[in-house]
């Protein structure tokens, strides 16, 4: 790791100390640890962040920094329960307020980009959101022999895929350093957790792949209500620029203009964290950036409308089964199940006791039981949360990093929207829905398909193996003595025998055992 990579990590450790970045977590929650560090952070605080507890500053810090760091005070920005009502507020105009780049340069961009289908976007506006990685433009889409539309053009910022580089490289050597310094940190993983960060960050400067990612999501939800997304022009879309329909909708953040509207917020949070659970749940595919700036609420239907697909998160069959049987121990108050599936992930290790696990779950979720939003601190259940992760030495799960991260800023989004919010009331249709159909006969019919697809592929190698077993033969027949002769046509029947074993298991693994 290059020495400029910690120079870099010190700098901004200093810049965000200074500007109040450490003030605004909730350091009475964390571990003794945590909370000293915390303590040794704000000691270079500036005095008038002490003073007034602003952190106007910080914003920017946090844009200098890079849009690693916006990152982070994004996902803060959604969390008033954890950070505070002011500091959240503060935060949020790191969203989608950002400084945009000069406009000067938007028609070179799209002329390199686009080439002769450049000149079909016209009448090109000023920058209607700017947010740390990319901006966005209305314009008017002139396509021959097509009506002119109005569309959103989005622009990644230039020089961007050089400083995302430089940030990465300096979360990689904080979790380097981390590592070396801390061995009770290396069951967090916190190196691969950063390699799972750069690569959904290394997709988000890609806008085909973006594009691709709204045309997946679309196929996803062609049946489904209270959740919308644009449509891409593929024709004026390039590796730096992403066309789309332009969505009309009202910030969700904008409460006052919601109500004006009509809309009720409470079922507008209901579509949300609904809609968020049925897309990781159901198809394993879901938008990982839902922060209030990429949220709107449609004036006349009330359902949610969402933009910016740059991160996406995927997860696999076993990882959905995970999720959906953790939130349904909890609506149901079965803490073994919730114990139990933690164990089979691999989050904690196998040496640990699955009845103490329960107990310790026990402890966190019957405290939120027949609780609104309102009357819970996330702030209190994140601090026992690491301390019974310590206790239980649990491990990271990479893969999850995005579920986690996303489920935070949805579940903030929605809690803001109806702070009466019962998630657990909300998350049992979905949840209930998908199991019940996974443990019912469609469900067994797609695992019995599944299971003889893998039983077929495996089944079209077994010529392979014999063609490859023969040809062995048939080199070595010339060359060797009959004894050898003999041992090599044992090899190949030894290796053809060997094939039909494993196809034997499989069928008695996947289709006779379940």
């Amino acid at each position: 790791m290059a020495l400029g990579s910690y120079f870099r990590l010190f700098h901004a450790g200093w810049v965000l100390a200074r500007e109040g970045a450490f003030s605004v977590l909730p350091a009475e929650s964390l571990p003794p640890m945590m909370k000293a560090g915390i303590s040794m952070a704000r000691l270079v605080e500036r005095p008038a962040v002490r003073k007034t507890g602003s952190i106007e500053r910080l914003n920017a810090a946090l844009h200098k920094l890079g849009p690693s760091y916006v990152k982070f005070g994004q996902t803060l920005a959604t969390r008033p329960d954890i950070v505070g009502i002011q500091a959240a507020a503060d935060l949020s105009g790191l969203q989608d307020k950002m400084p945009p780049f000069d406009p000067k340069l938007v028609p070179g961009i799209l002329e390199t980009a686009l080439g002769a289908k450049a000149a079909q976007l016209t009448e090109i506006s000023e920058p209607v959101a700017a947010a740390s990685i990319a901006q966005v433009h209305k314009a008017r889409l002139r396509a021959p022999g097509e009506a002119p539309r109005t569309v959103a053009v989005k622009l990644l910022r230039p020089g961007i895929a050089e400083r995302f580089m430089a940030d990465t490289d300096s979360l990689y050597a904080g979790a380097k350093l981390a590592e070396a310094l801390s061995p009770a940190s290396r069951r967090l993983k916190p190196t691969e957790v950063v390699r799972t960060l750069d690569h959904s960050m290394r997709l988000e400067l890609d806008l085909r792949l973006e594009a691709a990612a709204i045309s997946e999501m679309a196929e996803n939800i062609k049946n489904d209500e209270g959740f919308v997304i644009p449509k891409v022009h593929w024709d004026q879309v390039a590796q730096n620029v992403l066309t789309t329909s332009w969505m009309h909708g009202i910030p969700i953040r904008d409460h006052a203009a919601i109500d004006a509207a009509g809309i009720d917020r409470k079922a507008l949070a209901s579509k949300l964290l609904q809609s968020f659970l049925r897309h990781a749940i159901r198809d394993g595919y879901f938008h990982a950036d839902m922060h209030p700036g990429n949220l709107f609420a449609d004036p006349e239907t009330g359902d949610v409308i969402a933009v910016d697909f740059g991160i996406m998160g995927r997860i696999g069959k076993p990882e959905r089964r995970f999720l959906a049987d953790i939130l349904y121990g909890f609506i149901t108050r079965n803490y073994r199940l919730v114990a139990q599936r933690h164990f089979d992930v691999g989050y904690v290790p196998p040496s640990q006791s699955v009845d103490d696990f329960t107990l310790a779950i026990r402890s966190i979720g019957e405290p939120l039981h027949g609780r609104t939003a309102a009357d819970i601190s996330m702030a209190k259940v994140l601090g026992q949360l690491f301390s019974i992760t310590d206790l239980f030495d649990m491990q990271t799960r990479p893969e999850l990093v995005l579920l986690q991260k996303s489920m935070v800023l949805v579940e903030g989004v929605a809690r803001n929207l109806d702070p009466h919010l019962d998630i657990w009331t909300i998350a049992e249709p979905v949840v209930g829905e998908w199991l019940r159909r996974e443990e019912g006969p469609a469900g067994r019919i797609e695992d019995l398909v599944g299971h003889l697809s893998r039983i077929g592929e495996a089944a079209g190698r077994v010529p392979a193996l014999i063609a490859q077993a023969e040809l062995a033969l048939a080199e070595h027949r010339a060359a060797m003595n009959r004894p050898r002769d003999r041992l090599m046509r044992n090899t190949a029947l030894a290796v053809l025998f060997a094939a039909l074993a494993l196809i034997l298991a499989l069928i008695w693994r996947f289709v006779v055992v379940s």
